[in-house]
């Protein structure tokens, strides 16, 4: 029995008699669902109706969770125009919740004539049904999660790719290794509670393809920013049911107090340019969904490298990324979100507009409510660096940081004054947009780059592996091997890169700010100097847990760092510090007198002091990056308790401490404590 009705929402949506499927295609003259069996035979077809703001609709009883389905879009297929109606090609749905079957790439895939001329293609009549995966009909959403809530000042965000960080860890069983349930071990969850971190922050989950090329060379795209449906968890992660292993996840990392912060990718899809498969987005509604040039429809505006971009513009891929945002925080219980190449969805023809209605929804839709918004504040467009310019609401990731701090400890000129704004939570960026340091989000490493390890053993990148004859990711990486390119054995090397790792993760924490810590820095992890590992879906990206064996003691060393952090609300102030009213920051010569503005650039050595003096607390930190010993004189401490020194990153030297001076060695930090002086009872 088939019934007409009004669709809301878009999707295939489950009542309990029946499901009611709705698909938005302005450009379309006639939409087909097609049902399928699990072998993937098509077994009934049926015309939908329209509404009059371009929806499709049917309702069919007796359709239940499990039934796979696809759309044919019948309509003007004119490439030039913009127009790429193609009924011979099966197509995802843009909401759908789960998908079957795999992709294949053949040329039944693409919606034009292999080899016809790219500036007047012709229609493809080869049907895709047998190479594409099929769109599922699932139940009712399940109920919304119990969430930490963790406040900003708190947070330790932690970067980890799914299957990098479980495929190689030695406790996992085989079965839970690559995927999500490996996430879910009790021991994983257990010694990212013991190494102090709040919210881990994933790599890609939603649905996505391997590129041709990569397929071609029997490789496989790892870290997932190639989507190809933003609802739908992507398989390779998870068993049968991907979308409940994702779920369990999410409640096991909640019930042990972490956050879940996921990364998506709405500025492009794994459709590319205009020579790039039809699957979903292209053959439904190409100019709703694609950003095309003014005065040449039929061709892409590119700002993301991939091809394609995503209209930001269009109210219906706005409608798209806002419900897809809420399905996953509230049905799949992720937290908050980061947003690759987040520049795009800021995006007019008139260029990034921090007030554009893509970014004010995101930040106001009541689903999203409290969800933390991180933007990687840059596309490859022109104006396409907008660090430090999105709403109020959002945090950033700083690049501004990663570079200096890297550039300071590797002896550059001129660095001082910038690392010092850097440690003070840079101000000079976010503060006049009316924020708080913890729109900063500091890193020093990521996924995208050298590891930590790397940045202080390699020079030069090397991506050979990548099959783009090393011409693939950065060039201008910041970095130094200290006297050997990669692995060696002489000691006083190895003694200097661990000190360097330490210097550049002690900055990291003890920075005002939202620090991120890349999965495996903590235990040494190493790609070979590979700084662009998204095809590295091997040992190359996958963790070496040996680090933790190895050097157990520089892990030691980190879980220390965040533990100071978490005990010290110095460290993590929610505004700004700068004059006597409340805390207060001190920046000071090694003889205790204060910097000038004219003296930071001479200076390789200086002090910092956080203080509190309601509290009787305060926080000094001592730099030193020299290439020889320094001796700091020493403030007084509120309280008159003196210093205690909890950290520093000179071994094996240990600082000599005395109640007025402190002798640091050369390229080492040191923290030390004025704690709050004990009361009489």
């Amino acid at each position: 029995m088939t019934t007409k009705v009004h669709p809301a929402p878009l999707g295939a949506d489950w009542d309990g008699a029946g499901t009611r499927f709705a698909l938005y295609s302005g450009c379309a003259e006639g939409v087909d669902l097609c049902l399928f069996d699990s072998t993937g035979r098509e077994t009934a077809r049926h015309g939908l109706g329209q509404q009059r703001d371009g929806i499709w609709h049917i309702h069919l009883m007796g359709i239940e969770p499990g039934q796979r389905y696809g759309y044919r879009v019948h309509g003007v297929y004119e490439p030039g125009l913009g127009l790429r109606c193609n009924p011979h090609k099966l197509l995802l749905d843009p909401y759908a919740r789960a998908l079957a079957g795999r992709f294949i790439w053949s040329p039944a895939v693409y919606d034009f004539l292999p080899g016809s001329n790219p500036q007047n293609l012709k229609m493809s009549h080869l049907d895709s049904a047998a190479c594409v995966p099929k769109s599922v009909v699932t139940g009712r959403a399940p109920e919304p999660p119990v969430r930490p809530n963790i406040p900003w000042s708190e947070k330790v965000i932690y970067e980890a790719n799914v299957r990098g960080f479980t495929m190689r860890h030695p406790e996992l069983p085989e079965d839970e290794r690559g995927r999500l349930r490996g996430l879910s071990n009790a021991k994983i969850i257990a010694y990212l509670k013991a190494l102090g971190i709040t919210s881990i922050e994933l790599q890609p989950v939603q649905a996505w393809l391997d590129e041709s090329f990569l397929s071609a060379r029997g490789m496989r795209n790892f870290w997932g920013y190639n989507p190809l449906n933003f609802f739908c968890v992507e398989g390779r992660l998870a068993g049968i049911d991907a979308q409940a292993e994702f779920r369990e996840m999410t409640d096991a990392l909640h019930e042990a107090g972490l956050e879940v912060i996921l990364d998506v990718a709405y500025n492009h899809t794994a459709e590319g340019g205009a020579l790039g498969p039809t699957t979903s987005f292209r053959g439904i509604d190409n100019l709703a969904y694609y950003r095309t040039e003014e005065n040449d429809r039929g061709a892409y505006v590119n700002m993301t490298g991939c091809g394609n971009s995503l209209n930001a513009d269009h109210p219906v891929f706005q409608d798209l990324v806002v419900d897809s945002l809420a399905w996953w925080r509230q049905g799949l219980g992720v937290d908050g979100f980061r947003f690759d190449l987040a520049v795009t969805l800021g995006r007019s023809a008139d260029g990034f507009d921090p007030g554009h209605p893509l970014l004010e929804r995101i930040g106001s839709d009541p689903r999203l409510a409290g969800a933390p918004l991180i933007a990687e504040p840059w596309d490859i467009g022109h104006g396409g660096y907008q660090l430090g310019n999105f709403p109020q609401v959002w945090s950033e990731w700083n690049d501004r940081y990663r570079d200096c701090v890297r550039a300071f400890w590797r002896g550059d000129r001129a660095q001082t004054g910038a690392f010092a704004e850097r440690l003070h939570g840079s101000a000079d960026v976010f503060e006049g947009s009316g924020r708080g340091p913890r729109a900063s989000i500091n890193f020093v490493s990521s996924h995208d780059g050298f590891t930590l390890a790397d940045v202080v053993s390699y020079e030069q990148r090397h991506n050979l592996a990548n099959g783009e004859d090393n011409r693939d990711g950065h060039s201008h990486n910041v970095s130094r091997n200290y006297g050997a390119e990669g692995p060696t054995c002489d000691a006083a090397i190895q003694q200097l890169r661990h000190k360097q790792r330490l210097n550049l993760l002690a900055s990291l924490l003890l920075s005002q700010g939202t620090p991120m810590l890349l999965a495996g820095d903590e235990f040494g992890n190493s790609q070979a100097g590979n700084n662009n590992a998204y095809c590295q879906d091997n040992e190359t990206g996958w963790l070496d847990w040996r680090g933790l064996t190895e050097d157990r003691a520089f892990t030691e060393q980190v879980v220390r760092l965040i533990r100071l952090r978490r005990e010290t609300p110095l460290l993590r102030q929610a505004a700004y510090i700068h004059g006597h009213d409340g805390p207060r920051i001190d920046w000071m010569h090694t003889d205790g007198t204060p910097m000038g503005s004219r003296e930071w650039e001479q200076s390789r050595s200086f002090a910092l002091m956080l203080s509190d003096a309601a509290a009787k607390t305060a926080v000094l930190i001592l730099i030193n990056r020299g290439r020889a010993g320094r001796r700091f004189r020493l403030p007084t401490a509120p309280g008159g308790q003196g210093w205690q020194l909890v950290f520093h990153s000179s071994e094996p030297e240990q600082p000599q401490l005395k109640p007025s001076e402190c002798l640091l060695a050369d390229r080492s930090v040191a923290c030390l404590l004025s704690p709050e002086p004990e009361t009489s009872a």
